[in-house]
């Protein structure tokens, strides 16, 4: 954190997360909590949310892994945040007006900025990084963002809409400023450059045909695709569940948000001082089970919640006045810690088993494939979740997680 290759990158990373989860979580609050009155209306605002915002990733992501490999990228990093300020700018506005349509196209932008971020984000790490510092130097990212995801989450939920686009102007220049001082970051030299295909599909399906027939980057990115696709579902049932399983207001759910995202950032810690630095993916099977038996606990929770009696929304304090909250809170806990320790070492496999000058377009075909895995799965819950009662939800995504187990394993015998 003291030296220049890492600070400037972790800070400017650190804040895009912030401002990505103070603006999505904001939208959302005030579509379900004060827009939308309907439970039906309120799940499909969220999934349509998610899958607005995922899906740029699986349409440019390809573009920005060439980009990243084919030129210096601290300049694209400068370049991102600054389009990060005019689309704050635009979503600001539709925070102020409370207009559903400019936020969704918002979230679409904001999805685009971060399909070019993130394959720069971690194809940088091995370049300012010593080898045995990138597992470390990727749980540090991981923690940072979630630690970020997690302020955002609080501030989204305590502040006024037009205190949120404020904020999310002056997160996006602060992030400008530290994006000036990320150090260079050019293509390896000898490195054959990549040859530009602005052909959107083409230009996807290439590359990960070029990345899937490597076994060990393609049981990574199914491993993480399943992730990806779990955290989704979850998304789009978190703030239907706490108003009307639990019966609590939006405070509430800003609650559960901070207990998941602090357990993922503890997660990612805690297997980075297992591993002591070695990129490993021994604990990922046993971690995804973890996930699969803490989701099977929670769904006996929800199931067997008292349905809310209260006319009015009950607030957080009245809902940690029940003992069965901190039951639901520690289950959560749980989810989350098995979470990030089952999917740190996969993001470090990806950038440390590549060359450095292909590891951008290898985390790149990582997020296409993630990406539409994630649209999928939120499609796809959509088209059955008149069939499923929110807890149900957690059984589907139970096992999905014991489905991964599969290929983390498959992943460990191949590599470690």
């Amino acid at each position: 954190m003291k030296y220049r290759r890492f600070l400037p990158l972790f800070v400017t990373q650190f804040m895009g997360a912030f401002n990505d989860n103070l603006f999505k979580n904001a939208t959302i609050l005030l579509a379900v909590f004060e827009i939308l009155h309907d439970p039906h209306q309120e799940e499909k605002f969220t999934a349509i949310a998610s899958a607005v915002y995922i899906l740029p990733f699986f349409l440019f992501s390809a573009l920005g892994g060439q980009l990243a490999d084919s030129m210096d990228k601290a300049k694209i990093i400068r370049i991102v945040k600054l389009a990060e300020i005019g689309i704050m700018a635009v979503g600001a506005v539709g925070l102020v007006l409370g207009n559903i349509y400019v936020l969704v196209f918002v979230l679409f932008l904001m999805g685009t900025h971060s399909s070019f971020f993130g394959p720069t984000k971690y194809a940088i790490l091995p370049q300012h990084l010593e080898r045995d510092e990138v597992l470390g130097g990727t749980s540090m990212v991981e923690a940072g963002t979630y630690v970020a995801i997690l302020l955002g989450t609080m501030v989204a939920g305590v502040v006024k809409p037009w205190h949120a686009a404020v904020l999310v102007m002056l997160t996006a220049i602060v992030g400008v400023v530290s994006a000036w001082n990320v150090p260079p970051a050019l293509p390896e030299k000898g490195a054959p450059q990549p040859a530009m295909d602005y052909h959107l599909l083409r230009s996807s399906w290439s590359l990960i045909s070029r990345t899937m027939h490597v076994p060990r980057l393609y049981w990574t990115i199914v491993a993480i695709s399943f992730f990806v696709a779990e955290v989704s579902i979850m998304g789009v049932v978190f703030a239907p569940m706490v108003k009307n399983i639990l019966g609590a207001d939006n405070f509430v759910a800003t609650l559960m948000l901070v207990v998941f995202t602090v357990g993922v950032a503890v997660g990612a810690v805690l297997i980075n001082a297992i591993l002591k630095g070695k990129v490993s993916a021994k604990y990922a099977p046993l971690s995804a089970i973890a996930m699969a038996l803490f989701l099977m606990v929670m769904y006996w929770t929800l199931a067997y919640w008292p349905a809310p009696t209260a006319a009015r929304l009950i607030g957080w304090r009245a809902f940690v006045a029940q003992p069965s909250s901190y039951v639901l809170f520690a289950e959560l806990f749980l989810v989350a810690i098995a979470g990030g320790m089952f999917v740190v070492p996969l993001y470090a496999f990806l950038t440390t088993t590549v060359d450095k000058s292909e590891a951008a377009r290898t985390v790149a075909a990582n997020n296409i494939v993630t990406s539409g895995a994630g649209v999928l799965a939120v499609l796809s819950f959509v088209s059955i979740q008149r069939f499923l009662t929110i807890p149900q939800a957690f059984l589907v995504i139970s096992a999905t997680c014991l489905a991964s187990t599969w290929f983390v394993q498959k992943l460990h015998e191949a590599c470690d």
